[in-house]
């Protein structure tokens, strides 16, 4: 009897181990697709905001040294340019983070003012520190995304840098 209920676990761990297997290859595959290209994006976007200065929230805006950012379109859409990717700088206002700078489109116009989706998985990884890198819906669209906190000298989180790639 015990050797017969061996031969009948045995086959069964095997296909659960394949199985374990072949979902991490599916998703490290998808994972490749368009993650690389994203971290990539993300990368020059931090850089290029870094070359401006520290960033800091003064006067109800986002700046990076000297340089606001709310309103200025120059970063997000060089990346745009660049990656073929969407961007945007959330600033933190209360417990929300808003669109200040976009290349994000709502109604043919710059999403500006638009809040950080307040239920979405990006937001609970940011408010504990921590990046967001996946699918997200963004005004009524999937996008592959990636979602890092931007933090003040003091390590405060006052904003989010994001890009992504709209879905089709």
């Amino acid at each position: 009897m015990r050797i017969l209920g061996k031969r009948r676990v045995a086959p069964m761990l095997a296909l659960f181990v394949l199985g374990l297997l072949m979902a991490g290859a599916v998703t490290a595959m998808a994972a490749t697709e368009s993650s690389a290209k994203i971290k990539t994006a993300m990368a020059a976007m931090k850089d290029e905001a870094a070359k401006l200065g520290a960033p800091k929230i003064e006067g109800g805006s986002l700046f990076f040294g000297t340089s606001k950012i709310n309103d200025n379109y120059a970063l997000v859409d060089s990346l745009k340019a660049k990656f073929g990717c969407t961007a945007t700088f959330f600033m933190k206002k209360g417990d929300a983070f808003v669109r200040v700078s976009t290349n994000v489109m709502k109604d043919g116009k710059r999403a500006v003012g638009t809040p950080l989706d307040p239920s979405g998985p990006a937001i609970a990884a940011i408010r504990q520190g921590n990046a967001f890198y996946g699918m997200v819906d963004i005004l009524g669209k999937l996008y592959d995304t990636g979602y890092e906190p931007i933090k003040n000298a003091g390590g405060e989180i006052i904003g989010v840098y994001y890009i992504g790639y709209l879905m089709e």
